[in-house]
């Protein structure tokens, strides 16, 4: 390619933008076919007012739903080699790279960001489904592996978002090796004693649900995400028998145990920074334990009360002397071990 396509054409064309349409200003749902104006649409976090479908969003939609305002703080991924293998099919995967730079503006597939979550200190990883396909490359598993050893300098929980279709195919077993290389990762975690979330959105599958993905502390799904290892069709025809309603979706994986919570986009937050809080509280000093020693009412104190027309004392009340006719209630302190060892050999 010569430098007018490298250089001067991408100009211009920046240069030269085209004016709104009306199919910019109104979007289909991919379920009910409704048709949505987006800024109700985006107002809803991209989920069908119609129908409740959770659609696909990008990272940077992602850290705006998760994080608080103001605590982001993007990381720097760091750098791998981009074609080792030298891979060609109908184009070379350089050129596959550079379409997904230029239509999402990412370094790669995955993202990162430190900050807090409902005020929890956290790092993010986010799997962008927009570049191709959120697959799990080499840049993808370095990029993991710096969130983690990041949640574990800024002693924070870990929070991994899904969207992928699995291992990146054109760098071949370079590839696979991500799956252990991740799932390695999250020991460093287990290790300082940090929180991992995982939070699955459709689609999560192929290496990536077979790795790092299903390995949370907590699994939190969207509604009706697809999550599994190999599509259905593939399943399907392989077994030759007709699957479940709903298998592979979010609802079905938790009815079977295989995730903790499915939560609506909007609860999202909230529930991720719940369960951070919960996991990262810090140990609090055990108070010294208060009890209260119930004595037995003396006898003739009852009788005397009831010849005067006076309820007798609640027997739940610790009575500590009888003086002049006046009950002396004694309140809430500590237990004496002396003072109860004396209470058990003189029980009067």
């Amino acid at each position: 390619m010569s430098w007018l396509d490298n250089y001067v054409r991408p100009r211009i064309q920046k240069l030269v933008r085209r004016a709104p349409s009306p199919q910019d200003l109104w979007r289909q749902c991919d379920d009910c076919a409704q048709m949505i104006f987006h800024r109700d649409l985006e107002q809803a976090m991209m989920v069908c007012p119609n129908c409740g479908n959770h659609m696909r969003i990008g990272a940077e939609q992602r850290f705006k739903l998760l994080l608080d305002d103001g605590s982001r703080e993007d990381m720097i991924m760091p750098e791998v080699a981009l074609d080792p293998l030298k891979f060609r099919d109908q184009k070379r995967y350089t050129d596959r790279l550079k379409d997904a730079h230029n239509k999402n503006g990412a370094g790669d597939a995955l993202k990162a960001a430190s900050g807090t979550i409902e005020g929890a200190p956290a790092v993010v990883a986010v799997l962008d489904f927009s570049f191709m396909g959120g697959s799990m490359g080499a840049a993808v598993g370095a990029g993991f592996l710096a969130a983690v050893q990041k949640a574990v300098e800024n002693k924070a929980g870990f929070v991994a978002v899904t969207a992928s279709g699995g291992a990146r195919m054109q760098e071949g077993i370079l590839s696979l090796m991500q799956m252990p290389r991740t799932v390695a990762a999250l020991g460093l975690l287990k290790d300082a004693g940090l929180p991992y979330i995982t939070v699955l959105t459709d689609p999560t599958t192929g290496g990536v649900s077979a790795s790092f993905a299903m390995l949370g502390d907590v699994a939190i799904a969207e509604p009706a995400a697809a999550i599994g290892f190999a599509g259905q069709r593939v399943i399907k025809e392989t077994i030759g028998q007709t699957l479940p309603d709903g298998f592979q979706r979010a609802e079905y994986l938790l009815d079977h145990g295989m995730l903790d919570i499915v939560s609506p986009r909007d609860e999202l937050k909230a529930t991720v920074g719940r369960v951070l809080n919960l996991l990262l509280q810090t140990e609090v000093e055990d108070e010294p334990v208060q009890e209260l020693v119930i004595a037995p009412l003396p006898v003739e104190a009852v009788i005397a009360a009831e010849e005067q027309g006076e309820a007798p004392p609640p027997t739940d009340t610790e009575v500590t002397s009888l003086e002049d006719g006046v009950f002396v209630e004694a309140k809430y302190s500590e237990v004496d071990p002396e003072a109860a060892k004396k209470a058990d050999e003189d029980p009067r």
